[in-house]
């Protein structure tokens, strides 16, 4: 090769270099670095999409009524006598402390026990904590088929009276970001902290 060809292939593939690196400065540019979350990220997941079932005033909901906040959803059930009490109390306090954003975030609660959990008890139980969280009630039929979907587990367990079981269940929360998508899968335990800013981190996505 001459060194007039062998100029114009270092000047050519320059170029070229040149025209790539603005190229990839472009790209990084526009492209935002990926969340990082405390909880499980399950973003993309074929499960836990939605749900359809009625509130305790009767209206039927789905992941739409929701659009434009994160949505956090729990399993759980009014006569439970730790998981889900502490569950609204973290959940309630991760609202205060989001402060102005705090009626972005949505907290639903789907009963896994609809034959105590009438619309009056729930009401109830939700105005404890937050009058603003949404409860829904599904029909045993309902509730069989929308824990299928989400994966979750619940079991009645027998007490002493007809009227004093107790239902084992799942104790993890689904979150999911401004459009409705699930995201993250927040085990039991996670705390205020960790939760507020996984919240804070899909609003600002």
């Amino acid at each position: 090769m001459n060194k007039r060809n062998a100029l114009k292939l270092i000047v050519g593939s320059a170029g070229w270099a040149g025209a790539a690196a603005t190229l990839g400065l472009g790209l990084s540019a526009c492209s935002e670095p990926k969340p990082s979350f405390n909880a499980v990220d399950i973003t993309g997941a074929d499960y836990a999409r939605d749900f359809s079932l009625k509130d305790a005033d009767g209206k039927v909901r789905t992941m739409a009524d929701f659009k434009g906040k994160v949505v956090v959803l729990f399993f759980g059930y009014a006569q439970c006598p730790d998981v889900c009490p502490t569950t609204m109390t973290e959940m309630a306090q991760v609202k205060q402390q989001l402060g102005s954003d705090a009626d972005k975030l949505q907290v639903v609660f789907v009963t896994v026990d609809p034959a105590r959990d009438t619309p009056e008890v729930l009401k109830a139980y939700m105005g404890a904590f937050d009058p603003a969280f949404v409860a829904l009630i599904p029909t045993p039929e309902q509730l069989a088929a929308t824990a299928k979907d989400f994966k979750v587990y619940y079991k009645k367990v027998e007490g002493k009276t007809p009227t004093s079981y107790s239902m084992d269940h799942s104790a993890a929360s689904f979150v999911y970001d401004t459009e409705g998508r699930v995201r993250l899968y927040a085990r039991y335990g996670t705390g205020v902290a960790p939760m507020v800013s996984d919240v804070k981190a899909l609003l600002k996505a």
